[in-house]
């Protein structure tokens, strides 16, 4: 759901994690409070272009020998792993990477969502570095860096994915506790959790699961169209595109875009933005309410497209320099979501955002 459309097919990653459960038992969600604070943190994962992955797939073992490379370079035992991002197989790789590896999971990421870059993170935002780097590929060909900064990181990972085959699997950002629990997003894998009941007791008591999200997420409803046309291209580790949707119901007659780069990055009605980076850009399937993955998306599909306020940490200057639309290249300034979508929904701006208003928003942006 917090994916945006990328992150990875996460089918992949639940088979990895139902069989590492199997075989070495239960795992382990700690938070950082149950952690000693200069303890040790991971995240790990995979790197490259989704569609390649769908091809391509990991055994799981590049992830382990990744994760053991960067500890043997640091002479220091881990405490704990966890995700870089929440959504997709990034979000379920290290929770069967920390069940083989006999550590727990700890609750916190980086993203608050899926992005298709590894400095576009909360730790980049404070200057943390992502080395070193570890990128392992099937055959245990591996890469270690030490860069300058998580963006020179990055691109040198990426690079050595390319030649890997476009995809492969990474370590990095190891951080300690203290480091996570100031600079990273705590709490994002009990969001995701309580996301996933809350969708399954919704389809068992055959609510509609699209307003069951929009509640939870405080989200907006953008469109309702069906897909008349899907580009994309694998690139330079990256999977590029636009879905272009023909509207339907109260949205019949208009046009509408999706852009993305792994993740889905900016929607449009007729050319005039209706959200975009670092606000999430959900689409749902109209029947089942599931999210569709970029690369799934294929011709007479008919979809919702929700739009999620992102986390307060990515609203700020830095945050939209980061990862807001100009840094992807698009002519508009970023504007917050709820904004956006209030003149083409006739709803306020309050309105929008204040599902409920004696409770915060999970991402933590501040609305009461």
């Amino acid at each position: 759901m917090l994916a945006s459309g990328g992150g990875g097919d996460p089918y992949i990653g639940k088979i990895m994690a139902q069989r590492a459960i199997a075989q070495h038992g239960p795992i382990q969600l700690v938070t950082l409070d149950e952690l000693q604070p200069e303890a040790l943190l991971l995240a790990t994962g995979m790197i490259g272009s989704r569609t390649i992955m769908m091809e391509k797939l990991p055994s799981g073992q590049e992830s382990l020998l990744a994760c053991q490379y960067i500890a043997e370079h640091m002479g220091r035992p881990l405490s704990a792993i966890y995700p870089i991002e929440t959504g997709g197989i990034n979000s379920l790789l290290p929770l069967a990477s920390a069940c083989i590896l006999g550590l727990p999971v700890a609750d916190v990421d980086v993203m608050g969502r899926a992005f298709p870059e590894f400095q576009m993170t909360t730790f980049y935002l404070d200057g943390i570095n992502a080395s070193p780097f570890a990128v392992v590929d099937e055959n245990a060909n591996a890469a270690l860096f030490k860069a300058q900064d998580s963006l020179k990181a990055e691109k040198l990972a990426r690079a050595v994915a390319v030649n890997m085959g476009g995809s492969a699997a990474f370590a990095g950002y190891p951080v300690t506790v203290d480091q996570a629990r100031v600079s990273g997003i705590t709490g994002t894998l009990r969001l995701m959790w309580r996301i996933g009941v809350e969708v399954q007791q919704a389809r068992d008591g055959r609510r509609n699961v699209i307003e069951t999200l929009a509640t939870l997420l405080q989200g907006i409803v953008l469109f309702r169209g069906k897909a008349n046309r899907i580009n994309q291209r694998s690139e330079g580790g990256f999977n590029y595109g636009t879905a272009c949707f023909v509207g339907v119901d109260d949205d019949k007659d208009s046009r509408f875009d999706v852009l993305f780069q792994n993740e889905y990055l900016l929607a449009r009605r007729e050319d005039q933005a209706l959200c975009m980076t670092p606000d999430l850009i959900i689409l749902l399937d109209e029947e089942t309410g599931l999210p569709i993955l970029g690369e799934r998306l294929c011709y007479g599909m008919r979809v919702v497209a929700l739009g999620v306020p992102a986390h307060e940490k990515w609203r700020t200057p830095r945050g939209i320099e980061v990862c807001g639309p100009r840094y992807f290249h698009y002519p508009d300034d970023y504007t917050p979501v709820e904004t956006l979508a209030a003149p083409a929904t006739g709803r306020s701006a309050y309105e929008l955002v204040v599902g409920n208003r004696c409770r915060r928003h999970p991402y933590g942006c501040g609305v009461a």
